[in-house]
């Protein structure tokens, strides 16, 4: 595995779990679950329902905290901090692409995108500014006074990506980003994630889908909430190098 984990990374997971309690039972969502990811890395996080992996996307996010184990971000111990500690990691850290974009149906595109900025009281013409590049660089410049209902699925889609871009986070976290979109449009947005992954931007997808998943260069596969394999992938989208955790692997 020493050679999937990156020293310098930006994520670190070490033994991470997350119980639920649901009337009396007790489901246990992550069990032990240890991931790196470094920076500019691209990877996709896959498995079945009930395999753990909104759980560790929620917490990825910071949207929910562990039960037990650590999460640091970007060198800082997120698992310990307060709800309003979160609040500002996600903020600043994460930029949030989610299946049904999340836009304002009033706002024009570059409202949508300011969104952020507003809440960090970035003041009118800086946010203009960093807006109108945001939309740019996923090919929007000629769509900034456009509504949602006056685009595409797929333009609505790149308006989110420039919103969650806006902020110059850590990482952009995707849920399954392209789940309302037809399979050509899919994949013109998983190109406008390929692309900003080499401007050097940190992708993290979470996607059940196999064709998806192959545009990452590693895919961390989850069962019953642990690791059951994760795999770093060539340009192609095969498989180069895999570890496999042979417990999960016999759940």
């Amino acid at each position: 595995m020493a050679q999937l984990i990156k020293e310098n990374g930006l994520i670190s997971v070490q033994n991470l779990g997350k119980t639920y309690q649901m009337g009396t039972e007790q489901v246990r969502a992550l069990r032990g679950v240890s991931v790196k990811i470094g920076r500019s890395e691209y990877v996709s996080i896959m498995g079945q329902s009930g395999s753990g992996k909104s759980t560790l996307m929620n917490i990825l996010g910071c949207l929910d905290t562990p039960s037990n184990g650590t999460y640091e971000l970007n060198g800082k111990q997120v698992s310990e901090l307060s709800e309003d500690e979160l609040a500002f990691i996600r903020n600043r850290e994460i930029g949030f692409v989610f299946q049904t974009f999340n836009l304002l149906p009033r706002a024009d595109a570059l409202h949508n995108v300011e969104l952020p900025l507003i809440y960090r009281g970035i003041g009118s013409k800086e946010r203009r500014e960093r807006s109108i590049t945001a939309l740019a660089s996923v090919g929007l410049e000629d769509r900034v006074h456009h509504k949602p209902n006056e685009m595409s699925g797929g333009q609505r889609q790149r308006v989110a990506i420039a919103r969650a871009l806006v902020n110059h986070p850590s990482i952009i976290l995707a849920d399954e980003p392209t789940g309302n979109l037809d399979s050509k449009t899919g994949e013109e947005i998983m190109e406008v994630f390929d692309h900003l992954n080499g401007e050097g931007h940190t992708i993290i997808v979470v996607t059940h889908e196999e064709h998806i998943a192959k545009h990452s260069h590693r895919i961390v596969r989850l069962r019953d909430g642990q690791v059951e394999e994760d795999i770093l992938l060539s340009k192609n989208g095969y498989p180069v190098e895999s570890d496999t955790n042979p417990s999960a692997a016999q759940l």
